[in-house]
């Protein structure tokens, strides 16, 4: 084989093995965008340029735990000490939606510098990956999301929780925080806690160290169903927000039919009931 032949032959596997493995994306541009989704698969931040989120004027029935997710984000968006937190309870009554709306509240109070990274259930496990990128990026402050965060009971992943909301050895970067909404006070189902009481040589180590991963969080936020008041509250705030044309009378009569049919009453269900409305009334309800 000539030399031209094989020069040739080389830079056709080259550009084979280019083609089989691409170069890794660019980082993202944190200054363009306030929100992204961990990719953990190629290890990169994808933006989100427009976020799913309400007012947060509109959530009704959580002042309490509202001003408390408040105040901890606004201490951490100004450098100073926060926790991480744990919002559980209730389904449908908002906690997501607190997530996302203090985020932008306090985003736009203290400067744009905030960043929200949602990281889905399943890549718990490249946390160390996310943290690492986070550790780099001394600029801005990030608060790590992730939603309906629980365990079952063969899956093994919340111990790689634990050990990267503690830190390891170079600690949780100061530029980062941990929310995570669940349905579970301790993440993990009562069975399964139950069980390791009942089955293991010293129970109680055994219930401590499964329960130990709620104690990463300093700061637990309760969720618990509203009242009928609090539901009609929640409804009004929408009806007069969207401009709804609709009598008081008529809605309060409407969402009561309404939630006596799901046999709820949430801030999710108020939500469907504004969506149904608007539909049967003919007007869209776009921010």
């Amino acid at each position: 084989m000539t030399k031209e032949k094989k020069s040739d032959l080389l830079h056709r596997i080259a550009s084979a093995l280019e083609r089989l493995a691409p170069p890794p994306p660019p980082p993202a541009d944190l200054s363009a965008n306030a929100a992204f989704v961990w990719n953990a698969r190629e290890k990169v931040l994808q933006p989100v340029p427009k976020v799913n989120r309400v007012e947060i004027s509109l959530l009704k029935g959580v002042d309490l735990t509202r001003d408390l997710l408040i105040e901890n984000t606004r201490r951490f968006a100004k450098g100073l000490p926060a926790n991480n937190v744990l919002l559980w309870g209730a389904r449908g009554m908002g906690k997501s939606s607190l997530v996302k709306a203090g985020h932008h509240t306090i985003n736009a109070e203290t400067g744009g510098t905030l960043r929200l990274i949602e990281i889905h259930r399943e890549d718990i496990e490249s946390l160390p990956d996310l943290m690492a990128l986070i550790r780099n990026a001394p600029d801005y402050r990030f608060i790590v999301f992730c939603d309906d965060l629980s365990f079952d009971a063969d899956d093994t992943s919340y111990k790689s929780l634990k050990a990267a909301l503690d830190g390891g050895i170079e600690g949780r970067p100061s530029n980062m925080v941990f929310y995570a909404t669940s349905n579970r006070r301790h993440l993990l189902p009562r069975d399964m806690i139950e069980n390791e009481r009942s089955t293991a040589i010293n129970p109680s180590e055994a219930v401590q160290e499964k329960v130990s991963l709620s104690d990463r969080f300093g700061l637990w936020l309760g969720f618990h169903s509203c009242s009928q008041d609090e539901f009609l509250d929640m409804i009004m705030g929408y009806v007069k927000h969207y401009g709804l044309k609709i009598s008081d009378d008529d809605v309060r009569a409407q969402a009561i039919e309404w939630q006596a049919t799901r046999g709820s009453r949430s801030g999710r269900v108020a939500w469907q009931f504004v969506q149904d409305l608007a539909g049967r009334l003919g007007q869209k309800i776009e921010d």
